[in-house]
């Protein structure tokens, strides 16, 4: 029998609809006491039910499917199985069914921190959690590494990485553009990332807003205690340890080490210009494409990297792609921002946003700078573009005004014609955090 004529639904169907609602409350991690309460029954009872109905089941299987305790057996010796895997095998529907099946042959939901893993089975409960640690231990992790390296670990594909991750028990916790950072170590984590994203040195004040460590002696303190971070005494800048061009290259930061290869050495291939500034100044490849953003540089018309100066084509940045939470009207005049209340806006610290923005404002290089007035507010917000990111100057004060706290919804609307903005609390009425917790948005000053 196939899929179009199910037989495990007919299977299921057949069983005493007591029996039906039984294995479902199962599905659900319901326990088999509470089960009973509900039904007005024993556990032992409960348990007897489910056993001679999952036995009716596998009758049904034993008639349309060969061999299927020993298919199930051997596919479930992996770590995590998803149940539409399982049914596949069985010719079937993804289906509640399925569960009492691949249960007959000793399989159970993969054990995890945030719990059991439902919709998943195996024969080794334990197995998934440690591969889930063995990815941990090489935290932290920026947000594009994630998935490599817990594929890298063993982990399957198709496992939510990310609901595992962000759950409460969780040994990482998100950090700044998407990274994850060890719980216990989250500041110096978020320093680390920073930097190696940054590529070169930064002083103490400048970690503030990406460790979430509020006080400048506090950061400096926590790196003092790492063996990954290094201070160069001269500047009283913050580095990586495993940076080899520490006190030994003439270059401040990456983009002046850009400029120096290009006004020495003349235009250059892209790829032959990062192997020269990797040379006196190591840094990512990310940083490096960054770079070409830098207003001094430019592209000549045979493709070459140059300086603008000596007559190059400033570079302008491909088009990003659009985040779901920005918007822009049909005659592209107005943008919306949907932001939300979170630790950095109530801080007081700009707000990192998608360089999608930007570049519709025609800020397609940097550093550039744009500033929209805001009525009764007296001091303008300011949209900014330089090499790593775009940024929003604080709302804060604006969440204040607007009796927003944390966790609070809210849309920013600018306007190009006029250079205006206005913001517009976002929240559903009977959701909106402010409504329980009044007075939060004091409290995370």
């Amino acid at each position: 029998m196939t899929m179009d004529g199910d037989w495990l639904q007919a299977a299921f169907g057949a069983l005493p609809a007591r029996s039906q609602r039984m294995i479902e409350d199962r599905a659900l991690g319901k326990t088999l006491g509470s089960i009973g309460q509900e039904h007005d029954v024993t556990r032992e009872r409960v348990r007897q039910l489910l056993l001679k109905a999952q036995e009716q089941l596998c009758a049904s299987a034993d008639v349309f499917v060969d061999d299927w305790r020993d298919r199930l057996t051997t596919l479930t010796e992996r770590s995590a199985v998803p149940q539409s895997e399982v049914a596949a095998v069985l010719g079937v529907r993804d289906q509640i069914g399925v569960g009492s099946l691949v249960e007959a042959v000793g399989a159970e939901h993969p054990l995890t921190w945030a719990g059991r893993l439902r919709g998943w089975w195996t024969r080794s409960p334990g197995a998934l959690e440690v591969l889930l640690r063995r990815g941990m231990e090489e935290a932290p992790l920026r947000g594009e590494d994630v998935a490599v390296t817990f594929a890298a670990a063993g982990v399957p594909d198709e496992v939510p990485l990310l609901d595992l991750l962000g759950h409460p028990d969780s040994p990482l916790v998100p950090g700044f553009e998407g990274t994850w950072l060890r719980r216990r170590a989250r500041g110096r984590d978020a320093a680390y990332l920073f930097l190696l994203a940054n590529g070169e040195p930064c002083r103490a004040e400048e970690l503030l807003t990406p460790t979430g460590i509020r006080r400048k002696p506090a950061v400096a303190e926590a790196l003092r205690r790492d063996e990954r971070f290094v201070q160069l005494r001269l500047e009283g800048k913050w580095a990586l340890a495993e940076w080899p061009h520490l006190n030994i290259t003439p270059y401040p930061n990456a983009m002046e080490a850009f400029v120096a290869v290009l006004t020495e050495l003349g235009p250059l291939p892209k790829d032959a210009l990062f192997v020269k500034v990797g040379e006196r100044y190591p840094v990512t490849l990310w940083r490096l494409h960054q770079c070409l953003l830098d207003d001094r540089v430019g592209i000549t018309e045979d493709g070459l990297i140059e300086l603008v100066a000596r007559g190059a084509t400033p570079i302008e940045e491909s088009e990003p792609v659009q985040p779901a939470r920005m918007a822009v009207d049909p005659a592209g005049n107005v943008f919306g921002v949907r932001l939300t209340v979170d630790k950095d806006v109530l801080r007081g610290s700009g707000v990192v946003v998608s360089s999608w923005l930007t570049w519709q404002l025609g800020m397609r290089q940097a550093p550039m700078a744009r500033t929209f007035s805001i009525a009764g507010h007296p001091t303008p917000i300011v949209l900014k573009r330089a090499t790593s990111a775009a940024q929003i100057s604080s709302l804060r004060v604006l969440a204040k005004k607007n009796g927003m706290v944390g966790g609070c919804e809210f849309v920013l609307f600018l306007r190009t014609d006029d250079s205006t903005a206005r913001i517009e609390h976002a929240c559903a009425r009977h959701t909106c955090p402010a409504m329980s917790e009044p007075s939060r948005i004091e409290g995370g000053a």
